[in-house]
């Protein structure tokens, strides 16, 4: 399997990326160590959570999926074996959202205590603080980065105007840049990433890390109706993309499926990781089932007319990217 740099940081991953936001969330631990058992056997190492998940859940309070990883790590004496992303900025119950020094500082701790290792390979600014100046944010980091406690960093829900901001930051005060990238960019999803970031990304070498890469699940073929949005603890979100167009993706998907004997939701991941920029799309799985047909998309190559038929039915603009 042929690994991919995030950004100039000099980690390798493997093309995929194991979503750590159902452990502890829709799934108990014992379910989630056989899903990242199934996951390193197969030679792939970066695992994505954050701080705040799964604080959503009644009676959890953040945290949950760290400790779980953390735990694992332990278990299995797997922690050189991962690369570990995860997050910090979220709102941790106190109602905001902060990437103010002080607060970077003490939630690192924090998160290393559950993660029971002494480096974060990846630690992301997970929403922006527009009452935090860029540097103070990335001053914070770079105290992090000579302590040994952080590898490298990257941003997630940053508006292009913001990410372009903290990068000219970066280079002008010779502090540690974003290396990566998290948007919402998905075969529904597309517009916002291929306009407003995927130069920027791919000019910079700012390794992209995309979430919903399933479209919450909407692309694995599941969803048609609203009949269908019970299936899951997720398909309340997913009636937004019962549209006209939504299920000329579905169809287009299950041409593409079937020409390959795959899944829909195998097809959808191939074809993000054949988009310009994208180290990694990330994907949860609840099952070791589940997470083979999400992990065999690293085997498909997608040619030209595949590529040409996906793009066509999701299709939502018409301006080209430039490199």
């Amino acid at each position: 399997m042929k690994k991919r740099y995030l950004g100039n940081s000099g980690i390798q991953i493997a093309p995929f990326a194991l979503g750590g936001n159902v452990f502890g969330w829709t799934i108990d631990e014992k379910k989630s160590f056989e899903i990242l058992d199934a996951f390193i056997a197969r030679g792939f190492n970066l695992i994505d959570t954050a701080d705040v998940y799964s604080s959503w859940k009644p009676g959890n309070k953040g945290g949950e999926s760290e400790t779980i990883i953390g735990n694992w790590m332990k278990q299995r004496n797997s922690r050189k074996k991962v690369i570990i992303a995860t997050k910090v900025g979220g709102d941790m119950g106190l109602g905001k959202k902060s990437l103010a020094k002080d607060w970077i500082l003490k939630e690192v701790d924090a998160s290393l205590r559950r993660l029971q290792t002494e480096q974060i390979d990846l630690y992301q600014s997970h929403w922006d603080d527009l009452s935090t100046p860029v540097e103070e944010t990335l001053r914070a980091y770079d105290q992090l980065i000579k302590q040994g406690k952080v590898r490298a960093i990257g941003a997630s829900n940053f508006s292009r105007e913001r990410l372009a901001e903290a990068i000219t930051c970066s280079e002008k005060n010779n502090l540690p840049r974003y290396e990566t990238f998290q948007p919402r960019y998905n075969l529904y999803d597309r517009a916002e990433y291929e306009k407003e970031y995927m130069k920027l990304c791919v000019e910079k070498n700012i390794g992209v890390i995309s979430y919903y890469s399933l479209a919450s699940g909407y692309l694995t073929g599941k969803y048609r109706s609203e009949s269908d949005l019970g299936k899951s603890a997720r398909g309340g979100g997913i009636k937004n993309y019962l549209t006209p167009r939504g299920i000329r993706i579905l169809d287009a998907l299950k041409e593409v499926a079937e020409k390959y004997d795959t899944m829909q939701a195998t097809i959808s991941l191939a074809w993000l990781m054949s988009q310009p920029g994208i180290a990694a799309p990330i994907a949860s799985a609840t099952s070791a089932e589940q997470l083979k047909e999400l992990i065999n998309a690293v085997e498909i190559e997608l040619n030209a007319d595949d590529l040409k038929m996906l793009n066509e039915a999701s299709s939502e603009w018409r301006e080209k990217f430039h490199s």
